[in-house]
């Protein structure tokens, strides 16, 4: 039932969401206290984490080009660069955390330690691209907090969300 068509299908569902999710998160505010392009909720890191934990590696890492890309073109080369790094950072050391640890560690841990990575990326690439490691050390407590708090939203949606994308993936029921 895993077809390459249907894999393919579900890929470009998830993109789709993505796209939807990051155009919802930019008509909401910035969150309070934190820069413009951190203080985001990350709800379309739920669907590129729920792509890394059922699809595979590849399948995530595609989902966060094609977002960059989307940034590339929505918002300009540094969004892009942002999103990029922010991402890849992130989905690497969820995918060090699940090689550790195997089935031991919650959904939630792995998004906090995502959203984390995911901030981390973003503030040493903007940091290192404005030439202003200032601007590194003035945010870090910030994005630190804010990773642990939003991550574990992300988290908390997505073990909601996981029967839901798995109906879909799957093809509702077999019996």
């Amino acid at each position: 039932m895993n077809s390459p068509a249907k894999r393919l299908t579900t890929l470009a569902l998830l993109l789709a969401l993505i796209f939807i999710l990051v155009l919802l998160e930019r008509m909401l505010p910035p969150l309070p206290l934190l820069p413009p392009q951190f203080g985001r909720l990350g709800l379309s890191n739920v669907i590129v984490m729920y792509s890394l934990f059922f699809m595979g590696k590849k399948e995530a890492a595609l989902l966060l080009f094609l977002k960059s890309l989307f940034a590339l073109m929505m918002r300009g080369p540094f969004a892009a660069l942002l999103s990029l790094t922010g991402g890849m950072l992130s989905v690497v050391l969820i995918i060090l955390l699940l090689i550790l640890f195997k089935n031991k560690i919650s959904y939630i841990a792995l998004s906090v330690v995502g959203a984390v990575g995911h901030n981390m990326g973003q503030l040493i690439i903007a940091s290192l691209i404005l030439q202003n490691m200032l601007l590194f050390l003035i945010y870090l407590p910030v994005l630190l907090i804010a990773g642990a708090v939003l991550g574990t939203v992300t988290g908390i949606l997505l073990k909601i969300l996981i029967p839901m994308f798995n109906k879909v993936y799957t093809g509702g029921d077999n019996g």
